[in-house]
């Protein structure tokens, strides 16, 4: 605006030149003219703002006239001044398995886009891992999506999809979802999937899912052969990260619920108990796939130590006739496939 503009307003707060806010009692500096009604403005547009006191009736009118403004109305929000992110402390370290049955985690309810969803959304989209969970009725492409459970090494964030609707994803939900770049560690990805492609349009993307890895473990473990049936969370945290089944009471907890109450999930406010059921279930994830990574990188491991070997435990006049370079790789892998399959 040429010449910039002059301000009254009730309230003078500092202002970023990127943030947009409205004004009224507005006049033109050159002209000296007002101009009625609030206008929309950003802040390097704003030349000098007075405080200026208006009638107490005024006041509450446009009061009311603000709180009646609805979140559905912002199509994308953006926080002007996101809180500051707390030192970053691991999640992981914290969990400690099995000295208490009571296990502890720190978790943020979504349940607003003011404040909360924009400030989750700038620490999740700066992870290169984290993990996912999901609860709602029958969650697919027939069913409801309630809550939305996301992990980072620091932090749970528990999104109440129920209350948020499809403008979480479409506010930056989808973005992380479907990042080939940020990788998502999920029990069971299939439900997960469909009902995000029918029902959000969402593609999931760059998916490690720990019930397919511990049925590779297995394979890899047994020579080729395929478990009986896929391992529930439960069962998985059990075998991988050794954890005591009294320790893991929250998922029995959890099933016996829901079995008592098919439309949990839907109750508002959800109790204390359950939303750590919610955090809980997400958070062990990632230490889930760090021991898994690590027992299916044996069989790698154990080719390596066949390569340290194939030369220096062989005779001086035997390599004096081997070409640099050349391969042994036959008899590396003979030697190294006598310790795999069932011991």
């Amino acid at each position: 605006m040429p010449g910039g503009i002059r301000c009254l307003v009730l309230l003078l707060c500092h202002l970023s030149d990127h943030v947009l806010s409205s004004w009224s009692q507005v006049k033109n500096v050159e002209t000296d003219r007002s101009v009625p009604g609030v206008k929309m403005f950003f802040g390097h547009e704003i030349v000098n703002g007075e405080n200026f006191m208006f009638p107490k009736c005024c006041l509450n009118t446009e009061r009311n006239r603000m709180d009646t403004i609805k979140d559905e109305d912002l199509n994308v929000y953006k926080p002007a001044s996101p809180a500051p992110e707390a030192p970053t402390t691991s999640l992981l370290n914290d969990l400690k398995y099995s000295p208490s049955e009571e296990e502890e985690v720190t978790y943020t309810v979504v349940d607003q886009f003011q404040q909360k969803f924009g400030a989750a959304m700038l620490h999740i989209k700066k992870q290169s891992v984290l993990s996912v969970a999901a609860e709602g009725a029958n969650v697919c492409r027939h069913g409801k999506l309630c809550w939305l459970q996301v992990a980072t090494n620091s932090r749970v964030y528990l999104f109440d999809i129920f209350l948020l609707g499809s403008r979480a994803f479409s506010n930056g939900l989808r973005m992380v979802l479907e990042d080939k770049r940020i990788l998502k560690v999920i029990h069971d990805c299939r439900w997960l999937s469909d009902c995000l492609f029918h029902q959000y349009g969402i593609l999931l993307n760059n998916v490690f899912d720990t019930q397919v890895a511990d049925v590779l473990q297995f394979s890899m473990e047994t020579g080729g052969f395929l478990p009986n049936c896929i391992s529930t969370l439960q069962e998985s945290l059990i075998k991988h990260l050794k954890i005591a089944p009294k320790h893991l009471s929250f998922l029995e907890e959890r099933q016996k619920r829901i079995r008592e109450n098919p439309e949990l999930w839907f109750t508002r406010p959800l109790s204390p108990s359950l939303l750590k059921i919610l955090a809980l279930e997400a958070t062990y994830l990632l230490p889930l796939r760090l021991v898994l990574l690590d027992e299916m990188m044996s069989d790698l491991t154990t080719l390596v130590d066949g390569y340290l070997n194939t030369y220096r435990e062989g005779s001086a006049d035997w390599l004096g006739g081997v070409e640099v370079g050349a391969t042994l790789c036959g008899c590396v892998f003979r030697t190294s496939a006598s310790s795999w399959g069932p011991q």
